[in-house]
């Protein structure tokens, strides 16, 4: 799976490029177009489309090509997944996930991080570009050994398992939310490169 974008970084498009079998994973109301040939595996119907239940299209014995539009003016980020490091991604910002790549729901450290509870964050491991979409341009922190930078969850996008990372109330005794991080900082501690959004996911309304 190959991925070309444009229309960058105001109103993104993520064109998919399969080889001959080659299968992804969207939500159907992303699909703008695509090459003849390609077929759907539909979601259940009547179920509003979510991580576990989007649809797969699979391009046919010569290849094929898909375009998907996040719902909402924003950008387009495929982040190259090696096989070797996973990442935790923001839960509202997959567009597209290969067949390669899997997501990990029962990962120990964000299991340690939210608790019982599901956070906004989701753990993503394998090979090949994970397409994410985004309020605003993507911008990096690479942080080397042992430096710290902390970052709002809303603008928070993805970050690899070599940084460490904590999650904190800004004020212990106000109102928090592991599912949204209302009220809530993330402070990382390198090596590695952290990613985000440089608009508010929650005020863009995605």
């Amino acid at each position: 799976m190959r991925v070309q974008t444009r229309h960058t970084p105001g109103f993104g498009v993520a064109r998919v490029l399969l080889d001959p079998g080659e299968a992804v994973r969207a939500a159907p109301e992303t699909l703008l177009a695509s090459r003849f040939g390609v077929t759907e595996t539909p979601a259940s119907r009547g179920v509003r489309a979510s991580k576990s239940t989007m649809s797969v299209y699979t391009a046919p014995a010569d290849g094929g090509w898909i375009d998907f539009a996040p719902l909402r003016p924003g950008d387009v980020y495929p982040l190259e997944l090696g096989g070797g490091t996973g990442w935790s991604v923001h839960r509202d910002a997959v567009l597209v996930r290969p067949s390669s790549v899997r997501r990990d729901a029962n990962w120990a450290p964000l299991q340690q991080l939210f608790g019982a509870d599901s956070g906004f964050l989701e753990h993503y491991s394998g090979t090949g570009p994970l397409v994410l979409a985004t309020p605003g341009p993507v911008d990096a922190f690479e942080l080397a050994q042992g430096e710290l930078v902390t970052v709002r969850p809303d603008y928070l996008l993805a970050y690899p398992d070599t940084v460490q990372c904590r999650l904190r109330a800004l004020d212990p005794g106000g109102s928090q939310s592991v599912r949204t991080g209302e009220g809530l900082a993330v402070d990382f501690a390198g090596p590695g490169t952290v990613l985000v959004q440089a608009r508010n996911r929650r005020l863009s309304g995605s």
